[in-house]
């Protein structure tokens, strides 16, 4: 994709380089912000079609090199970017991928797209992974993802597990889903034997700040998930921890989550290094969390 211009994005205070020190999490803990750098595809170079797709092209184009075995993620970013890998495929720019989905939804993606897959199970190294989020805190780049009921019985464990294996990770979202103090849900897995007893702990925790809500398989969600529970492949339950006030610390709930009895895991991904592109109708920024010293891979 050709660029029309790449600035230093510093005027406007999304896109700006965050470098405040510390953030106060919940229970009155302090947590480091990672300094994170910005770099804004501005201008021309989103003619021609919508800024997700382009991001996806983008991300394919920056950071996919032949040979490469790759996590395919989930999401309509994703779904873009699996199609482009695929006419990559196919014209002959690309050589010797392998794939390895996230999902039943992204396997079948790739499955029409041409791009051989693999397993994770046998897979020894993931040189790079892409996926959709559902929201990215601004200044850390912890992210929230499975917020959305995945197909059948699926669960997050193995979308998490391969982007925390991936060497390099990049998240393609809208602007408006990097955010600083996000709120909404983050999914929790829990085991469905004592899964009330995980409710009522989180509950106590986030008193007055969310609900907690187990996910149903089918009809409406509420506070005991309906008569028919959605159940996972694993045999867990997925509790929705609806956050109704901005979260202060992903980092300090992802810690405070992972010392609940019961819980297996959880929608709260903290990977270093990770990239974000992020669409706007202005342009593509692309952030990092890489040291300011860092060098970066060509």
């Amino acid at each position: 994709m050709a660029l029309a211009s790449i600035a230093i994005a510093s005027s406007n205070p999304l896109y700006s380089s965050l470098t405040s020190p510390t953030s106060r999490g919940r229970g009155g803990s302090s947590t480091r912000r990672r300094r994170t750098h910005c770099l804004k595809i501005t201008g021309s170079s989103l003619a021609g079609g919508s800024a997700l797709f382009q991001a996806a092209h983008h991300t394919v184009d920056t950071y996919i090199k032949s040979g490469m075995v790759i996590g395919l993620g989930s999401g309509l970013a994703s779904d873009m970017a699996i199609q482009y890998i695929g006419l990559q495929l196919g014209a002959g720019a690309l050589k010797d991928i392998v794939g390895i989905p996230m999902s039943i939804a992204c396997a079948s993606e790739a499955a029409k797209a041409g791009i051989p897959l693999g397993h994770y199970e046998y897979c020894s190294q993931i040189d790079f992974a892409f996926d959709d989020a559902d929201i990215i805190e601004e200044g850390t780049l912890i992210s929230v993802i499975g917020r959305t009921r995945n197909q059948g019985e699926e669960s997050i464990i193995p979308e998490k597990s391969i982007l925390n294996a991936a060497n390099k990770l990049v998240f393609m979202i809208t602007e408006n889903q990097y955010k600083s103090g996000p709120d909404g849900s983050i999914p929790v897995l829990v085991n469905s034997l004592n899964w009330m007893q995980a409710a009522e702990e989180i509950d106590d925790l986030f008193l007055g700040d969310a609900e907690v809500w187990r996910r149903p398989s089918i009809g409406i969600a509420g506070p005991n998930g309906g008569d028919f529970p959605l159940v996972t492949k694993e045999g867990h339950n997925v509790l929705d921890v609806i956050f109704t006030s901005p979260i202060l610390s992903l980092n300090e709930v992802s810690k405070s989550l992972d010392e609940v009895d019961g819980v297996i895991d959880h929608g709260i991904i903290s990977k270093f290094p990770c990239t974000a592109v992020i669409a706007s109708e202005s342009g593509l920024s692309v952030v990092d969390n890489l040291p300011k010293n860092a060098v970066k891979e060509p």
